[in-house]
């Protein structure tokens, strides 16, 4: 009898990452698992949503619940209320969630409030920064889990910090978690997409891009876009390096963030901004589009910690705009640095990232079968 397991997805990087259990669920795993899909509706643009489930070729979501935008309690509240009701009729055998957004923690809740078994994919990932609130849906989610996989060494080292049994070998309970070290499932998609990317991505076309020539940046956490100075100190480093350096920096920005651009930023750069050559500001894209943005771009420059991986996965430098990172190999190795939205560290990251030449790339992030491993064991574990 195949066992039925509910994944929830709400924001990009969610339905993205759901795309490899998808695929691993329909092709290899098809004889024992039944996948429900639920959309919490977290992003409502969409743009930022139906536009990746159908270049991800993920089954459409059998519910949506629509929460649409709203403060974190309103948002995780109206998530709990619909979730668990789907949850009771559904009756599933394990719900699966991934990374640390409000919908995560809302799945997450709602099954172990009422017994059902929660697989957390991206576990043990932490910033220690608990002014995030990724920081802590991430870690209450793990202390809800019954299955937890993380993606690097580093995250079994925080898990059992935490007091997690890593050798556990009983039977898996909310009482007693398993915890795997997988490796990444961002890296499955990006092997698996790349070349799909390769044929049928014509951003670079569109826009005039030449093959590392050009700088990809993205901007979209609050704590960034929602304080003046954070914004105005990250903008005028666009400037400076785009100049410096005689490089075009492309944003796809979020509509939330391009409305920011003009009320966060003083008038004079503002208009800097938008009058310069050197910066192209262009609508969200898909995600074959911005693995070929990534592929092909000489550095990026981010807030993202998914772009922060796929630097990686892609072998481009990675400047940091945040204080911490949940993916620390990458920065001890040196293909990233932190740099927070401070004018002086991002500049002077840039610069040292760009003059280097000694990069390596170990292999952090696994094999590119982390679904195929995360399915299996569910089968066999619950």
């Amino acid at each position: 009898m195949k066992k039925k397991i509910i994944t929830i997805i709400g924001a990009r990087p969610q339905i993205i990452k759901s795309s490899a259990i998808s695929r691993a669920v329909k092709n290899e795993f098809n004889e024992q698992l039944e996948e429900i899909i639920v959309h919490s509706g977290q992003h409502y643009d969409a743009s930022m949503s139906s536009i990746f489930l159908e270049e991800m070729s993920i089954p459409q979501p059998k519910y949506n619940l629509g929460v649409g935008s709203g403060s974190h309690g309103a948002q995780t509240g109206k998530m709990l209320e619909g979730l668990e009701r789907i949850f009771l009729d559904e009756k599933p055998d394990a719900v699966l969630v991934y990374g640390d957004t409000n919908s995560t923690i809302a799945g997450a809740l709602a099954a172990a409030k009422i017994r059902i078994p929660v697989v957390h994919v991206e576990a043990g990932l932490r910033s220690f920064n608990k002014s995030m609130p990724e920081e802590l849906n991430r870690v209450a989610c793990d202390h809800m889990s019954t299955l937890l996989f993380t993606p690097t060494e580093t995250g079994i080292t925080n898990l059992k910090k935490e007091g997690f049994a890593i050798e556990n070998v009983n039977k898996a309970s909310a009482d007693n978690p398993k915890v795997y070290h997988c490796g990444d499932i961002m890296f499955d998609n990006s092997l698996y997409f790349s070349d799909v990317s390769a044929k049928k991505s014509e951003i670079l076309k569109a826009h005039n891009l030449t093959t590392n020539d050009y700088v990809l940046m993205t901007v979209h956490r609050d704590s960034n876009t929602d304080v003046k100075e954070n914004m105005e100190s990250i903008f005028q480093s666009v400037v400076d390096l785009s100049s410096k350096y005689n490089l075009p920096f492309v944003l796809p920005l979020h509509p939330r963030t391009k409305g920011k651009l003009e009320t966060q930023l003083s008038s004079e750069l503002y208009q800097k901004v938008m009058d310069s050559n050197k910066v192209q500001i262009i609508e969200p894209v898909g995600f074959l589009d911005i693995i070929a943005l990534e592929k092909n771009a000489r550095m990026i420059v981010t807030d993202s910690g998914g772009l922060q991986k796929e630097s990686f996965f892609f072998e481009k430098p990675c400047v940091i705009l945040r204080p911490q990172t949940e993916w620390i190999e990458i920065v001890n190795n040196g293909n990233a640095l932190l740099a927070d939205a401070d004018r002086v560290r991002i500049n002077e990251a840039f610069d040292a990232l760009y003059l280097k030449t000694d990069y390596t790339y170990p292999s952090f992030y696994g094999d590119g079968k982390a679904a195929e491993f995360i399915c299996q064991k569910i089968v066999n574990e619950l």
